[in-house]
């Protein structure tokens, strides 16, 4: 469906015609006009000019090609974009949604109570990226342009759209504070969440990083990282011109192997991993554990300019520590050498904490049509912020850094 008409539905343009398209495929958007505008939402967000390599075309239309995304998949693509005069002023990754899978923002109990009191909760409208809990620019800003009023032009176009097919509601999740609060102003509902983010204070070597551990933590690393690759492992890095189709073979059975027993059908599938192998290999960190020759485990992790973010891990033989090894300590140690800010390790998991990462607070915000499912979220979702604050400060206090005197 690509639909073009006037935006007479909340936004009012400063100067000519101000229009909003939603495309299906992502292809129709030339990739370099994509990407300025991605690249100017990260600055706008206090990242500078910074990549994110969620947002970039090559991995969203990798997503669509590969057929993870679109299909009976329950993402279909309907990207929206503003144009004035011809000109883009922005775009919205978005998907018109029949589930609440691979969101990472749980929303299964809205849809459940809204369904038992009749209504109809699907189809949703997300603007993320699939299958990513991975903060990053969700309204993609052209360079030099308002960003409160561009931001008003695709919340109007997603608004339209949701009235086009019948959606419930509108969610954008794992925003940047910025774009949460313009969408707050425009009647969204915030929510929080917190994960799990190592900071790079700007340690020269891994140990330099031990030795702001408390002595019982800095020793129970030191053997968990021993403890792993007593078995005859050794651990490859791989990136780049170095990846090849041999590696994405090895990786996916990890993947599978992981995927199926946590979701029971895998989100991505074999040929996503050499599409982005094949347009972003820069990109793309591949932290192999070896065995007696043979690859026995793996995480893939990419590579922005600032931070590095593990997505998936899985293995094919079980080791004590091997998942801290190749998950945590390896994305730390590729942290440091490359002098990345920080690591981002996804999703939940509290056991990061002993291993260095800090609560961090992640945003998300939604528009709920109606009336009486919007008042029983938003009472819902101050409870919930309290909730999700407080541990995050309880979280902070427990975390292994040395407090005075070791």
């Amino acid at each position: 469906m690509e639909q073009t008409g006037e935006a007479g539905c909340g936004a009012t343009p400063a100067a000519g015609t101000l229009q909003v398209r939603v495309v299906q495929r992502l292809s129709e958007i030339a990739a370099a006009d994509w990407d300025r505008c991605a690249l100017s939402a990260e600055s706008l967000a206090g990242a500078g000019e910074s990549h994110n390599p969620f947002v970039s075309h090559a991995f969203l239309s990798a997503l669509e090609e590969a057929g993870c995304v679109g299909g009976r998949t329950g993402w279909l693509p309907l990207h929206v974009a503003a144009e004035r005069d011809g000109r883009v002023i922005g775009y919205a990754p978005c998907y018109l949604k029949s589930h609440s899978q691979g969101e990472y923002v749980f929303d299964h109990g809205w849809a459940d109570a809204f369904e038992r009191a009749g209504g109809r909760y699907y189809p949703k409208l997300q603007v993320s990226v699939p299958f990513t809990p991975v903060t990053g620019p969700r309204f993609l800003i052209a360079p030099g342009e308002d960003p409160e009023e561009a931001t008003a032009a695709l919340v109007a176009g997603l608004r339209a759209l949701r009235k086009q097919v019948e959606a419930s509601s509108i969610h954008a999740t794992f925003l940047p504070e910025t774009e949460a609060e313009r969408a707050g102003e425009l009647g969204f509902l915030r929510r929080v969440d917190q994960q799990f983010h190592w900071d790079n204070a700007g340690y020269a070597t891994f140990d330099d990083f031990l030795a702001a551990l408390a002595s019982r933590k800095r020793k129970a690393i030191k053997r968990e990282r021993r403890d792993a690759l007593a078995a005859g492992l050794t651990i490859e890095w791989v990136t780049g011109s170095d990846l090849t189709e041999a590696h994405w073979d090895a990786f996916y059975r990890f993947y599978m192997d992981t995927g199926s027993r946590k979701w029971g059908r895998p989100y991505l599938n074999r040929r996503f991993f050499s599409l982005i192998g094949g347009r972003m290999p820069e990109r793309i960190l591949l932290v192999m554990a070896r065995r007696e020759g043979q690859y026995v485990a793996g995480a893939i992790n990419l590579i922005g300019d600032r931070a590095l973010y593990g997505r998936n891990w899985g293995c094919i033989e079980d080791h004590p520590f091997l998942h801290f090894e190749v998950c945590y300590y390896q994305a730390i140690d590729f942290a440091i050498r490359h002098g990345l800010a920080r690591v981002e390790a996804g999703a939940q998991g509290e056991h990061k904490l002993a291993r260095g990462y800090r609560p961090v607070i992640t945003h998300s915000v939604h528009d709920i049509a109606d009336p009486s499912l919007r008042a029983a979220i938003a009472d819902y979702l101050a409870r919930e912020a309290r909730h999700v604050e407080a541990a995050a400060d309880a979280l902070d206090e427990a975390t292994p850094f040395r407090k005075g005197e070791d």
